[in-house]
């Protein structure tokens, strides 16, 4: 949870910082899953209190801008408009956002390897609609290039993450007693002594030691130690 927050704050940081050339904006970038448009990963400095109800309300399987990104490779504006055209309204979802401001925007799109829609999108103030619409406009190519670039940085993130969860769930392979046994080993002690710290018997030492060996795929206890002090698998014992 707290590495989840921590790659939050990066391409926050991040995106504050590159759209702060362009001026006072308000954007939203947005991983959805295209198998079952599900959120995986979403920074915004939209209202929190559209995007609470966005979440609840699971407002992206009918979202007009979503379908649309869907089937887009290149940016669109939008309004409540957007879908007109095929036949479609969305009037209650657009009342709802007109509250907050959010009711006309611009959407730059992205399609990844992960089978993810990734979407960076700008809402237009109604005093500044056709200022800021112009400015997209004008900076297409360095925005999309910029939303190529954020998702990158967060798809390098979130492999961390995943191979620092690895490594914390190899650190828990162990159970109680074979971790004790691993560090007592690991600080030099005999059988013998780890058996009078324990109070068990040698052989059910030596037998732990087995399973240690064999969880980690080492020829013997003297690998295993070592493997187990170079990957920092052994927990310190009370």
């Amino acid at each position: 949870m707290e590495y989840e927050e921590n790659i939050s704050h990066i391409i926050s940081k991040h995106l504050e910082a590159a759209l702060g050339d362009f001026g006072e904006l308000i954007w939203a970038y947005v991983v959805l899953s295209k198998k079952d448009m599900s959120c995986i990963f979403g920074v915004t400095n939209y209202p929190g209190e559209w995007v609470k109800q966005y979440k609840e309300q699971g407002l992206q399987y009918t979202d007009p801008v979503v379908i649309t990104a869907l089937n887009r490779l290149t940016p669109f504006a939008w309004d409540e408009n957007l879908m007109a055209g095929a036949g479609f309204r969305f009037s209650e979802l657009f009342e709802q956002a007109r509250e907050f401001g959010v009711a006309d925007g611009y959407t730059f799109v992205l399609h990844d390897f992960n089978n993810n829609l990734v979407t960076l999108s700008f809402t237009l103030a109604a005093e500044r609609k056709a200022e800021t619409m112009q400015m997209l406009n004008q900076h297409k190519g360095d925005i999309s290039l910029l939303l190529a670039s954020t998702h990158e940085m967060y798809l390098t993130l979130t492999s961390l993450s995943e191979k620092n969860t690895a490594r914390q769930e190899k650190n828990a392979r162990f159970t109680e007693r074979e971790n004790e046994i691993l560090y007592w080993a690991s600080v030099g002690k005999t059988y013998q002594e780890m058996g009078m710290i324990l109070g068990i018997k040698t052989c059910t030492i030596k037998f732990h030691m087995g399973n240690i060996v064999k969880k980690l795929g080492v020829a013997n206890a003297r690998h295993a130690i070592r493997l187990g002090m170079e990957l920092q698998l052994i927990k310190p014992v009370g």
